[in-house]
């Protein structure tokens, strides 16, 4: 078991080097999902199926896809894109720079905090999602839901064509 987290771990490290320092866009998000199907990895290990499977068809699937086209949609050539100025590579490494001791900060105090629930083998099941779900966040739940309807309602709105303006 504990052999599976260091290979894990490894993989996630060197794919996640490899898609800062490649140079393909194409190469960075083969990288970026061999990183994201080694995360899911780590969840299967922490007994959270559940979330492991969701990770994989959100992020994997969904959002990976969505990055590929993108890429592909706009043909990033290097002939094509014009390289930046010293000034602006030290700006970007300044900016990273004070982002990261942002993250220390952020998150030097979230190892103090105290568990909400006490730690099971059968925290991340499905069953336990969703009686979590449904019962203590019932409200939100639905309210989303609703939120996410009226979405849809109005992009299809929206995407609509107007014939009331056509006739006139």
């Amino acid at each position: 078991m504990i052999f599976l987290f260091y290979l894990l771990s490894a993989i996630m490290v060197i794919s996640a080097l490899l898609v800062v320092f490649s140079k393909s866009p194409i190469n960075n998000v083969i990288y970026l999902i061999i990183c994201f199907i080694a995360m899911a990895g780590h969840y299967i290990l922490l007994n959270a199926q559940f979330l492991a499977v969701v990770h994989i068809i959100v992020y994997t699937g969904a959002i990976m896809v969505l990055f590929l086209f993108v890429i592909m949609l706009l043909n990033l050539n290097k002939a094509i894109i014009p390289q930046k100025s010293k000034i602006t590579r030290l700006m970007a490494v300044i900016t990273g720079g004070f982002f990261f001791l942002v993250l220390l900060a952020a998150t030097r105090q979230t190892f103090e905090i105290n568990p909400r629930y006490a730690f099971t083998s059968d925290i991340g099941l499905v069953s336990n999602v969703g009686k979590t779900l449904f019962h203590e966040f019932l409200l939100p739940f639905e309210i989303s839901s609703v939120l996410f309807l009226s979405a849809m309602v109005g992009a299809v709105m929206f995407g609509k064509k107007d014939h009331t303006r056509d006739e006139v």
